[in-house]
């Protein structure tokens, strides 16, 4: 499929998934050289709601700032069926690592988590995004679940804290 092809099939699901009120205000420029650029002129409510919801890429300011932080929720634990397969940071993902899956800590970011319902703690690297389940706060690797003793259990109070 042509460029163009893919342009106009991307222009006729944006313009059909706003009210038609709005779909007037896109404006379509073409570059010399370029292909065809769709610029909205005015964002539908639901697009404002979606770029309040996404979550600013962390930075290394932001690593320092939340170093100490402590936060509490539940943590879960993933493994086997994925061993082999890419972390979000590009590393191979394999048995035993202790490393987690969290929504917004930076990558390389060391926290401690430490099981509440049996004192048990551990220190993680964060590789990888998610979890992407209910209201659970981070998502460890096998490795780092077994030595919390949450693999049995699946789930467990925890308490985070990032380390310098």
């Amino acid at each position: 499929m042509r460029v163009t092809q893919l342009l106009g099939a991307a222009a006729l699901l944006f313009t059909s998934s706003i009210a038609p009120a709005q779909a007037g205000s896109l404006t379509a420029q073409q570059a010399p050289g370029s292909s065809v650029a769709i610029r909205p002129a005015d964002f539908p409510s639901t697009w404002d709601r979606f770029v309040d919801e996404i979550r600013t890429v962390p930075t290394a300011s932001n690593l320092i700032a939340s170093a100490g932080k402590v936060s509490t929720g539940q943590a879960s634990w993933y493994g086997p069926g994925f061993f082999g397969n890419r972390t979000a940071n590009g590393e191979v993902f394999r048995p035993g690592t202790f490393t987690a899956a969290h929504r917004t800590l930076p990558f390389g970011t060391k926290v401690r988590v430490t099981n509440l319902w049996n004192g048990r703690s551990t220190v993680v690297r964060i590789n990888d995004r998610g979890p992407f389940h209910g209201n659970r706060v981070i998502d460890l690797a096998h490795g780092a679940a077994q030595e919390l003793g949450l693999t049995a259990s699946g789930v467990a109070q925890v308490k985070l804290e990032v380390l310098p």
